[in-house]
């Protein structure tokens, strides 16, 4: 019994007439040719969305729109290999009506349409609210580090370019040594004549003068790092341990559908700050619809929270544990029970810790001291409660009482709470596994900003298919 066999390479073959023939009515293709045939390029902004009187005609911004979202939809980002695929490829043959646009056109549209391509996907957005894609009643909030376009190697700090400079001045010093010597024979490690000594001492005052200008850079500007390829990224530190430069990718995803409602480019390493501002953004996509909101202890800030509040926004944040120094739980902050009425503190030992002072931060007070040395020099469980000779000191933030009511107000929603995690992160899986895309190919924070929110049209798009 023989096997399956292909046609003759040689045999003549009638293909249909038309290439529509080859594209099937429930393709994607055929979502986005409608969905951007619809939009007004000239009121979203973009070049050349109106025909030049005069000079050589250039491609319809529709048609580059089109290939740009297909892209995504189909994990392709490069712009080459975009080239690539309106040659090869029949869906974008179709898509481009048999266009082909060289990588340095696809490109150009990317680089000079980057607000307009934004507003191409609020307005997909509002498309999908208009779709009943958004449920509108609970929303998870996360960040996620995505790698830049910048090595670790060219990325400084105060103290990493400290030692450059000291290595080149030892460096610089070896030279000089060798041509105060004047030891130009040739040996079995053959050693540097005096002219190539001096081409190197040269490079190295070069090199040493570069890092000292990023050293005046960084005092002159406040900073603690700088990086030279992409100036706004940032070191930071992802789930995996490792350290790299990168951007933070806000995004509030919405549980209907776990499509991302809104987002937001941060370089800053950790989320603290974040809630109120992405919380605020997705009410206001919703149209002041008041909704739940889930985020981990990564976004627990007082300030923050009472915001969310006042917007009519329910938060369930777990708060932060904090350690006592010795690592026993058994001491942990939260074991310390606060007594309203006498305004004190009773430790794990049962023993009462008094109001000692104010703290304050740029002339605000922003929470309270409590303590009672003579106690903790006589108690029996100081080795396991602190490490400071004194005794142990209790801080109680100002807002404690409201931090309480969020506290208690997550632990009776715990089930509802669990799928935080289920609901952001699956976004982030795709876009990083599933489309390997855990890094940006562009510079810059405003470039960054445009393919970070692709998941939301290309999961609207394939809702959309569906439902068709």
């Amino acid at each position: 019994m023989g096997y399956i066999e292909g046609h003759d390479r040689n045999q003549p073959v009638l293909f249909p007439e038309s290439i529509d023939d080859y594209i099937t009515e429930d393709n994607s293709v055929r979502v986005i040719d409608e969905y951007v045939e619809q939009l007004d390029l000239v009121k979203l902004g973009f070049t050349k969305a109106v025909c030049a009187g005069t000079g050589r005609p250039s491609y319809n911004p529709k048609d580059l729109l089109k290939l740009y979202l297909y892209g995504y939809l189909n994990r392709i980002r490069s712009s080459r290999r975009l080239e690539h695929e309106a040659i090869r490829n029949i869906e974008v043959i179709w898509l481009l009506k048999k266009l082909r646009p060289d990588f340095k056109t696809i490109a150009d549209f990317r680089k000079d349409n980057k607000p307009a391509l934004k507003g191409v996907f609020r307005d997909f957005n509002k498309l999908c609210d208009e779709w009943s894609l958004f449920g509108k009643e609970l929303v998870a909030i996360d960040g996620s580090k995505f790698r830049a376009c910048n090595s670790k190697r060219n990325n400084y700090n105060a103290s990493k370019l400290q030692k450059h400079i000291k290595h080149i001045d030892k460096k610089i010093e070896d030279y000089m040594r060798e041509l105060d010597a004047g030891d130009t024979a040739e040996a079995s490690d053959r050693k540097p004549d005096i002219k190539e000594i001096k081409k190197r001492l040269q490079e190295l005052r070069h090199r040493k003068e570069k890092y000292q200008n990023y050293q005046k850079d960084l005092e002159k500007r406040g900073k603690n790092e700088i990086s030279t390829t992409d100036p706004d990224a940032r070191l930071m530190c992802n789930n995996n341990n490792n350290v790299d430069v990168s951007y933070n990718v806000q995004t509030t995803v919405d549980a209907k559908h776990n499509l991302i409602a809104g987002f937001k480019i941060s370089n800053k390493p950790n989320d603290l700050g974040e809630l109120d501002n992405m919380a605020l953004r997705a009410k206001k996509l919703f149209g002041g619809k008041d909704f739940e909101a889930l985020a981990d202890k990564g976004y627990y800030k007082a300030q923050d929270l009472k915001k969310c509040v006042e917007n009519g926004i329910t938060p369930y944040v777990t708060k932060q544990v904090y350690s006592n120094g010795t690592g026993d739980k058994d001491f942990y902050t939260e074991r310390f029970k606060y007594n309203k009425e006498r305004n004190l503190y009773v430790c794990p030992g049962n023993q009462e810790l008094y109001y000692y002072k104010k703290r304050t931060s740029k002339g605000k007070v922003i929470g309270y001291d409590y303590r009672n040395f003579n106690v903790c020099n006589e108690c029996n469980f100081k080795s396991r409660c602190t490490k400071s000779e004194k005794g142990r000191s209790i801080y109680r933030h100002i807002d404690q009482d409201f931090l309480d009511t969020i506290d208690l107000q997550t632990e009776l929603n715990k089930d509802k709470y669990r799928l935080r995690q289920m609901i952001v992160e699956h976004p982030f899986g795709t876009i990083k596994r599933g489309w390997g895309a855990y890094y940006f190919l562009t510079k810059r924070k405003i470039s960054v900003n445009i393919p970070s929110r692709k998941n939301t049209l290309t999961g609207g798009v394939e809702q959309l298919n569906r439902r068709s």
